[in-house]
């Protein structure tokens, strides 16, 4: 893989309580499927992005298992209702158990 995988992350910074907010992510990656063959004709080794949690004060509001025909740069939205201010935490696995991260925070309003 030519660069680090960068994961990105749109969320509100703010919200009122009932509020339903939308929470758009994304993530840089290749997303070998492991069905390819490299120019010396042997298979290239799967290396996906497998899975994704989101987080929200330190509970899983969102969690999906992805598999080798997802694209590259997968990109993953959802929707929350607001009951409280606090800390999402995104999660990326990737096939090498590598894990990647981001954090948002959000503040009521008023």
């Amino acid at each position: 893989m030519s660069k680090a995988p960068k994961p990105r992350v749109k969320s509100p910074k703010t919200a009122a309580k009932g509020d339903v907010v939308t929470i758009k992510t994304t993530i840089s990656h290749q997303m070998e499927s492991g069905l390819r063959k490299g120019k010396d004709g042997k298979l290239i080794p799967r290396q996906i992005i497998n899975k994704f949690e989101a987080l929200f004060n330190g509970k899983q509001i969102m969690s999906a298992t992805l598999y080798p025909s997802i694209s590259a740069n997968p990109y993953i939205d959802f929707d929350m209702k607001v009951e409280e201010a606090g800390e999402f935490e995104f999660k990326w696995f990737d096939d090498n158990g590598e894990v990647y991260t981001k954090k948002a925070k959000m503040q009521l309003e008023g």
